[in-house]
């Protein structure tokens, strides 16, 4: 331990002693280390940390799958739900829910708030119980009951002041009153940061009791509903999905005419923490390898600074070998000293890392879930201390293994030369690997940029600019009958309609770019022939007003929008996208075919094909849709879209006015512009390809700083030879020609070892691209020339600084 403390105490003496190497050497690790730190942080928030729920490790969600109706997700009927509960083995508990929505009256501003429907399982399943007051009991899953209801703690501070007497008053929703019988901890959180989206939900403010009557055993056409599980201790999903797929072929065949062979149906069990990542898992694992990347390349830098500082340090070597310090003991007093720069690099780096988060979390998507929970922990401590032990080892171990074997008659002599130039071959290697790195980095950032390129460019369908959008929940109480809901939304319509600043106005269930799920349905095509004899359509189904293809700059491709004749009345008209007109009418005219809906017997004339309208963002290709007319199909939940003359945000108050003019007690949410929701829509992929991109750049210039060190370390060895060649008549040009050369041919080595590799592991982001190839043409040769015009920028000043060396100096140097 003694000679590790004075190990440590020379090393830190020798370490201040050589100021600028120091600064150089630490912030280049530091940069490298804070970069993986912080992803780090990132991957352990999401990935590593598990839920904040009781056995979080054992909880479930599940999933209807129906492959051969292209169905990957799909919800659950209550009926399959009990058939589950009560058939099952391997869950110790079930739970069923589904997303609600309400608006709180009577005091004071209408308000439109979340929450879920759930059975009383619900609470045991999570492992959570009431901060005050009770949860959801047994009894209440039985209809009859009274209405009681459970707030979310930030609710309860936020609506009622944290007031500890709330236990036991009554809260409006939807026009019935509710009494509030518990409230949930603090750390229960109920939203898609934690766990899926309940059925739509985002945050689910209020949790309200889900009876379920006696005839529910034989509810299976509304599959609207969320399935939980809490797997038995020892029990694996693998074996939860056997069980799961025993459960759905019995209900397959119990039930015929729910399941059609040609759809089929599949239960599948879902790691909570798995649904929860999602798609994200993949972007952070390339993200992990960029930083990765950097990592690397700073620590060839480091090692290309030790090697140059070893090779200065070669009489010390030696004196210590000639009075008897054995090969083992130089070696250690060296990677302790190369362990000593990576630990203060690391402290610095953890700040770095700290800032990195902050920024992630500012400036990050709010679709990424649990993004709000990263922080650094004691997992990431002890991460970056791991890091930056390892690092010091890794860029330490050659210049000490190198300069740890010395021969004492050379080294002694007055020159040294020899040891000197024995570090050439070994700093060249590790600039080749920078450069190598450097372009797989700015590769894959190119491919990424190309992509969202790619994405900006496709069309999504429809018009955004200048189109607001927004929400309205009608209540039962108030608007009991479909005339009263259709009523109220026309009467909206034309009275926004009216104002100066709207160009139209139009209505519609589901909107491109919302939360708000599609509804799909079999759909039967009059005179098609199915490639087999059990294909089963599935389509969109899209409930819109008349104005709106108009409003939302849908453009029509044949026959005609939908108009005020399109009613209850006269329910025959339909539309149909372009996909769907090309699938069953190729080279036909669609206009007058004929279709079904679902299990309906009337047949709907296609009266209008429009333009393919993406639905949940620009890169995925929208499935085929069908548009009725909304009055035919009324909910009362639904979107309104204004297009205006102006800037459309500054006609929400406008708008609210209007529509709360007619009924005071209607809240107006969910309001955004359709630019801004289509930019959300790219917000993850945005990110990403930002931080990868700014991971390349800085992996670009440590790379310079490199080949820059590199080259003005061989400029100053050569400066006896290169001050012969200027008194030999050697001009300025010749000289600057010799050292760029030199760069030139480490760049080029470099660039075709980072080609080669590229070629390989860019198709890692395959998944990430849109619209372009791993290996696309354009990317593989303009990124090697950005990469080779910043090597030449970097070596240009050395090799000034040759062609301007005194040849009378440089042969004094001797």
């Amino acid at each position: 331990m003694e000679t590790v403390l004075n190990d440590l105490s020379y090393g830190f003496r020798n370490l201040l002693r050589h100021p600028g190497f120091t600064a150089v050497a630490v912030l280049s690790l530091a940069i490298g280390i804070g970069a993986n730190s912080a992803i780090f942080s990132v991957t352990n928030a999401l990935l590593l940390r598990p839920l904040p729920y009781k056995n979080a490790d054992r909880l479930v969600i599940l999933w209807s799958r129906s492959p051969g109706l292209n169905v990957p997700q799909d919800w659950f009927s209550p009926g399959q739900y009990l058939d589950v509960k009560t058939q099952n083995t391997v869950f110790d508990e079930t739970a069923i829910t589904i997303g609600a929505s309400f608006n709180i009256t009577g005091a004071g501003t209408p308000e439109h708030i979340d929450g879920a429907r759930v059975s009383s399982s619900f609470f045991s399943l999570f492992g959570v119980n009431a901060m005050m007051g009770r949860t959801i009991q047994s009894e209440e899953d039985i209809p009859g009951k009274p209405p009681s209801l459970v707030l979310s703690n930030s609710f309860w501070r936020r609506h009622f002041g944290a007031a500890e007497d709330v236990i036991g008053r009554t809260l409006t929703l939807n026009g019935n009153d509710f009494t509030i019988v518990g409230i949930m901890p603090p750390d229960f959180l109920l939203n898609n940061e934690v766990m899926p989206a309940v059925n739509g939900i985002k945050n689910a403010d209020l949790l309200v009791p889900l009876p379920l009557a006696e005839s529910a055993q034989s509810n299976r056409g509304n599959e609207d509903f969320n399935i939980f599980g809490l797997l038995k201790p020892g029990v694996t999903i693998v074996e939860a999905q056997s069980e799961m797929d025993v459960i759905a072929e019995r209900m397959k065949q119990q039930y015929p005419a729910n399941y059609p062979p040609n759809g089929g149906l599949t239960i599948s069990v879902v790691p909570l923490l798995q649904q929860v990542v999602g798609d994200i898992s993949l972007a952070l694992k390339v993200l992990f390898g960029a930083v990765g990347f950097v990592l690397l390349i700073a620590c060839a830098n480091v090692a290309n600074l030790l090697l140059s500082r070893a090779a200065s340090r070669s009489k010390e070597i030696a004196i210590r070998a000639a009075v008897g310090a054995t090969r083992s003991r130089l070696i250690r007093q060296l990677i302790t000293e190369s362990i000593l720069l990576a630990l203060l690099a690391g402290l610095i780096g953890t700040g770095l890392a700290y800032l990195i988060l902050k920024g992630l979390v500012l400036f990050g998507p709010d679709n990424i879930p649990r993004l709000n929970e990263v922080n650094i922990d004691a997992r990431v401590l002890a991460f970056t201390f791991f890091v930056a032990v390892f690092t010091g080892v890794l860029f330490g171990l050659a210049p000490a293994l190198r300069f740890s074997r010395v021969d004492l008659n050379e080294v002694l002599k007055e020159s040294g030369r020899h040891t000197i130039r024995s570090t050439h071959g070994p700093r060249k290697l590790l600039v080749v690997s920078e450069f190598g790195l450097s372009l797989i980095l700015l590769i894959g950032a190119a491919l990424l940029v190309r992509s969202y390129q790619r994405i900006l460019d496709a069309h999504p369908g429809f018009n955004p600019h200048n189109v607001l959008s927004l929400r309205l929940s009608l209540i039962n109480v108030r608007y009991p009958k479909p005339e009263t809901i259709t009523a109220f939304f026309r009467e909206v319509i034309n009275r926004l309609d009216r104002l100066p600043e709207v160009e139209s106005v139009a209505t519609t269930y589901s909107l491109p770019m919302s939360t708000v799920a599609l509804a799909w349905e079999p759909i039967r095509v009059e005179n098609y022939a199915p490639k087999s004899g059990n294909e089963l359509i599935i389509s969109n189904v899209r409930i819109v007003s008349p104005e709106y293809f108009r409003t939302m700059g849908i453009p029509l491709v044949q026959g005609r929008y939908f108009d005020q004749h399109d009613a209850k009345e006269a329910p025959e008209a339909v539309i149909v996208d372009e996909t769907f007109a090309e699938r069953f009418w190729p080279n036909e005219n669609p206009i007058g075919k004929r279709l079904q809906r679902g299990g309906s017997a009337s047949w709907r004339t296609v009266v209008g094909v429009i333009s393919d309208a993406r639905q949940y963002s620009s890169e995925k290709e929208p499935p085929i849709a069908v548009y009725f007319p909304f009055e035919q199909y009324v909910a009362r939940n639904m979107f309104l879209v204004v297009r205006t003359t102006v800037d459309p945000a500054t006609t929400v108050s406008t708008i609210t006015k209007e529509i709360q003019s007619l009924d005071p007690e209607m809240p107006v949410f969910d309001v955004g512009t359709m630019e801004q929701r289509l930019a959300d829509s790219l917000a993850s992929r945005r990110f990403a390809m930002l931080l990868l991109g700014l991971f390349a750049i800085v992996a670009s210039v440590l790379a310079a700083i490199g080949i820059f060190g590199v080259m003005a370390y061989s400029v100053n060895e050569r400066t006896h030879e290169i001050g012969i060649r200027v008194a030999l008549g050697a001009p300025p040009s010749r000289i600057l020609r010799l050292v760029i050369k030199q760069a030139i041919v480490l760049t080029f080595a470099g660039i075709a070892v980072g080609l080669i590799c590229a070629i390989a592991m860019t198709r890692v982001l395959s998944a990430l691209l849109f619209g372009v190839s791993a290996t696309d043409a354009f990317t593989f040769a303009f990124m090697p020339l950005v990469l080779g015009f910043v090597a030449l920028v970097a070596s240009y000043l050395p090799a000034r600084r040759a062609a301007r060396i005194d040849p009378i100096v440089a042969l004094k140097c001797e």
